[in-house]
């Protein structure tokens, strides 16, 4: 893809831009958004995006389904959970990464068997990667609000302060940066999910269908401008501007922002270099939520009714890399 001064050749006037309001967790795999805005990728395809954070899924959810964003960046299952739980038509258009998370516990805790009886906290208790835990804890026979009581704390920068902050708190799921935090005040790191999910898709970016179907242009306007900040984060010279922005826009430390860094290039386990949805991951998402939540009567439906992948294939057959 170009850099911001081949991408001037597109560049539009300002008064011509078109709004488009997106929504995020705040964090590392944030960096090709951050970038697109701060290097001018999305003005040049004539968008202004406003970027806002969001505390917790519930708070994004809503506010994707009241129209008061147009695009969420988190993890797709909550896309699934608002189709299946709330009846909202919602398209997921991209997928980002694995979710990248690590099982996170006190210094305490052994082993999983540890956590019985103690308080696991997640963003949200029936969606996305409150999900992944509790398998992670059935796979040790431990059932939420049986077992262990699971408590909604909101967001990974929320649950990795709360860890810190309250020892009462036995385990969580963390991005490596903010697990790399907790390590840093004395608690301990069990492994990547991975080791137990196996293939997931984490974060993707999801849209209402009725957006997507009325302003297909601006939807693939922002996925190549998604896309050229996404190549600006993997070119090895941008790492000190690509570090620079985490904390400004991000507001983490120094060594925090390091460590999400060296997170999200990872070429085996960061962001996906083409953000295509990971359809053995996405499965896994189904497959989770017919377990743990009883949907479908159990049998999850195919992979393909919650995607609409031609944006984004619009989208790089026209990025130029």
């Amino acid at each position: 893809m170009s850099g911001p001064g081949g991408a001037q050749e597109r560049l539009r006037d300002v008064r011509e831009q078109a709004r488009l309001r997106v929504m995020s967790f705040a964090g590392a795999g944030n960096l090709p958004l951050l970038a697109a805005d701060a290097q001018g990728f999305f003005a040049a395809e004539g968008l202004a995006v406003e970027i806002a954070w969001t505390p917790d899924s519930l708070t994004l959810r809503r506010a994707l389904a009241a129209g008061e964003i147009d695009v969420a960046h988190a993890a797709v299952d909550n896309a699934v959970a608002m189709v299946e739980t709330s009846g909202v038509d919602v398209a997921i258009l991209a997928g980002l990464d694995d979710g990248m998370n690590e099982l996170v516990v006190q210094p305490d805790i052994g082993d999983i068997g540890d956590l019985a009886g103690r308080i696991v906290i997640v963003d949200a208790p029936n969606t996305a990667f409150a999900l992944q835990l509790r398998k992670i804890l059935a796979l040790s026979g431990l059932a939420a609000g049986v077992h262990y009581e699971l408590k909604a704390v909101g967001a990974t920068d929320r649950r990795a302060q709360a860890m810190i902050a309250d020892r009462s708190f036995a385990a969580t799921l963390l991005s490596p940066s903010y697990a790399d935090l907790a390590a840093r005040n004395g608690l301990k790191r069990l492994g990547a999910v991975s080791r137990w999910i196996g293939p997931y898709q984490g974060i993707g970016v999801f849209a209402l269908r009725g957006f997507v179907a009325a302003d297909r242009a601006r939807i693939v306007a922002y996925l190549r401008g998604l896309l050229a900040g996404l190549a600006w984060t993997f070119d090895p010279a941008n790492r000190d501007a690509a570090i620079a922005l985490l904390i400004e826009r991000v507001r983490m430390d120094s060594e925090t922002a390091r460590i999400g860094y060296g997170q999200v290039v990872d070429p085996s386990a960061g962001l996906f270099r083409d953000i295509r949805v990971n359809a053995e991951g996405m499965a896994t998402v189904l497959a989770l939520r017919a377990e743990l939540e009883g949907g479908w009567n159990g049998t999850p439906p195919p992979v393909a009714r919650y995607l609409d992948g031609g944006p984004l294939e619009e989208a790089l057959a026209g990025s130029r890399r």
